[in-house]
């Protein structure tokens, strides 16, 4: 049990105990109770408000209960005070054996320290990324990119069974320009000048090897034929290679989804799987057939009203029905999406997980009422927005080469300054708040670049071992001497802060993970290097702080142990984030 949960249950305990008593109602049902740490460390280690929570049902004032509380509290032997505070604030301070502890739990846990039991909080599916298969990645996608698969590594920590998912949007008219361009360089991989690339065709070199690829494979039989014969030909091989360039350019920011899920599979093989949605949202009387209202800002000399198949969305919270068929009798992006969902609540998924660029928060409201409608309020949807990401070099906007011919590649980001600083910073802030990318701050040595300032904290622990080997042979991360060290020994407040900040892991988390927002453990992580170069910094100034003491090798033992649990803490949450945790800094 984690020390965040160790006093929960001794708050319940004592909740229990109290009802016993006849000091609280028999009846009095408990709550989840929760401990924090109070905004003022002068207060105490930990602080609860479980008798303000339930002084409404017990019909007691909050401070009556606090105080029956501070009195069976008092009596467990980790506590060295309990103090109430205002109305009914609970404020515990602990012994520092309480905090040693916790350096023993990180030690015996390793890596599994914090990490819920793999598969038990069921199954989910995080689609994330989910660009049209045009070109490659853009520093746009770059963000969602990185978020979706922190958040999918995030919540197979918390102990979701994950599924990384990305959909390609490989049935609409976007794929046909694919297609048109990818031709055009094909003819000039054959020696025919192509001049300017038109209007509307996709511009950029990257298609230049499509071309080459079907030169080599088709000679100069495709020219000859009409376009309804070579454009589902040149269809398929564009996609296949962007698809192929894509997976290349997440696999540089070590992004890997499980499945690729194809929009055109949805009608393929004699199924109409959008067809299906239908009928099983007709099935609930949830389809009918009517007209729009002219949507704002439309040119009312272009509006025509007309008779369509829409959905109930306003039953599920929507602000308008919507449409599922186009006057020709095709179906619209948002039936596909449905069939899409569709899909996967029929591959058995109760936890979904969208991850959607800043120009698709208009489409969030009709997405969760189609889950909704279609899961009968069984499953959830949580749609996570990521903002835009501007570039900047040392504070003025930055000009890169655009190899793409109109747009930054995800690649060029990476390249310009490798996979750990851009996971790490693109985390580093909430994903709904737009995000200022500095190519000069995110490389520079110092603490204002948080990524290098926590693998620095990582790479100092491992140092301070090696350092500790050489001035105490035998004295090693995993000897005898560390893991039994005496721990008394550490008493100072920047130590028992570190072993707080740690005690703190499981809780964010879990939190995080709730929450579906990972830039939480980005934080934390910075909090906990910064606290462990604090102590390093104490230490230049004051000696006798020093992590290893030259005269005393008990000390130093008790302080390595304090330093590899951090070490193993920052190891574990980085690993979560997509990014290396280095034993030695360059």
């Amino acid at each position: 049990m984690h020390a965040f949960e160790h006093v929960e249950s001794l708050i319940a305990n004592a909740l229990d105990a109290m009802k016993r008593d006849g000091a609280l109602p028999s009846e009095l049902a408990i709550p989840a109770i929760e401990v924090e740490f109070p905004r003022d460390p002068t207060h105490g280690d930990l602080a609860s408000n479980a008798a303000m929570v339930l002084a409404k049902a017990a019909r007691m004032k909050p401070r009556d209960i606090a105080e029956g509380l501070k009195a069976k509290l008092s009596e467990e032997s980790i506590i060295e005070k309990v103090d109430v505070a205002g109305p009914g604030f609970l404020n515990l301070t602990f012994k520092p054996s309480f905090w040693h502890d916790v350096i023993r739990t990180v030690e015996d846990a390793g890596a599994s320290y914090g990490r819920a039991t793999p598969g038990s909080k069921g199954k989910v599916n995080v689609e994330y990324v989910s660009a049209n298969p045009t070109g490659p990645m853009h520093v746009g996608h770059c963000r969602g990119a990185v978020f979706g698969d922190a958040l999918a590594n995030l919540l197979e920590f918390a102990g979701y069974e994950v599924a990384r998912e990305y959909y390609i949007n490989d049935a609409g008219t976007q794929v046909d320009v694919l297609a048109r361009s990818a031709f055009l360089r094909y003819r000039e991989a054959l020696g025919e000048n192509i001049g300017a690339i038109p209007e509307g065709l996709y511009p950029g070199e990257y298609l230049k090897p499509v071309g080459e690829a079907l030169a080599k494979e088709f000679g100069d039989k495709l020219k000859s034929r009409e376009e309804a014969d070579w454009l589902p030909i040149v269809r398929e091989k564009a996609i296949a290679m962007m698809l192929d360039m894509i997976r290349e350019d997440l696999a540089a920011l070590n992004i890997h989804h499980e499945v690729f899920f194809s929009e055109a599979s949805l009608k393929a093989n004699g199924r109409d799987q959008v067809a299906e949605a239908i009928d099983a949202l007709r099935a609930k009387g949830l389809i009918y057939k009517g007209q729009l209202p002219k949507p704002k800002g439309h040119d009312e000399d272009e509006w025509e009203e007309r008779e369509q198949v829409l959905f109930k969305s306003t039953a599920f919270g929507d602000d308008i029905d919507r449409a599922l068929q186009k006057s020709d009798g095709s179906y619209t992006y948002f039936a596909s999406d449905i069939a899409y969902h569709y899909d996967k609540l029929q591959r058995g998924f109760r936890h979904l997980v969208n991850v959607f660029g800043a120009d698709h928060i208009g489409y969030i409201p009709r997405m969760k009422a189609a889950v909704a409608a279609l899961s009968g309020g069984e499953a959830d949807l949580d749609i996570k927005v990521c903002q835009l990401v501007k570039l900047f070099k040392n504070g003025e906007p930055y000009k890169m080469s655009k190899r793409a011919g109109t747009f930054v590649t995800l690649r060029d980001v990476v390249d310009e300054v490798g996979r750990d600083p851009v996971r790490f910073m693109m985390l580093y802030r909430k994903n709904d708040a737009p995000l200022d990318f500095d190519f000069a701050k995110v490389t520079e040595q110092s603490k204002d670049n948080p990524v290098f300032y926590v693998q620095y904290a990582h790479a100092r622990a491992a140092s301070l071992f090696r350092n500790a080997e050489e001035a105490f042979p035998g004295l090693t991360r995993d000897g005898g001497e560390v893991k039994n060290a005496d721990l008394s020994k550490l008493d100072n407040s920047g130590e028992i802060d570190l072993m707080k900040r740690l005690a703190a892991f499981p809780r964010i988390m879990k939190g995080a993970a709730a929450a579906h927002e990972p830039h939480r453990l980005a934080f934390y992580l910075f909090e906990l290097a910064s606290a462990l170069h604090g102590q390093w910094s104490r230490g230049n100034d004051s000696p006798h702080l020093r992590f290893i003491r030259q005269e005393d090798r008990d000390v130093t033992a008790a302080r390595l142990a304090l330093v590899g649990a951090t070490q193993r803490v920052i190891s574990s949450g980085l690993a979560v984030l997509g990014v290396e945790a280095p034993d030695a800094m360059r």
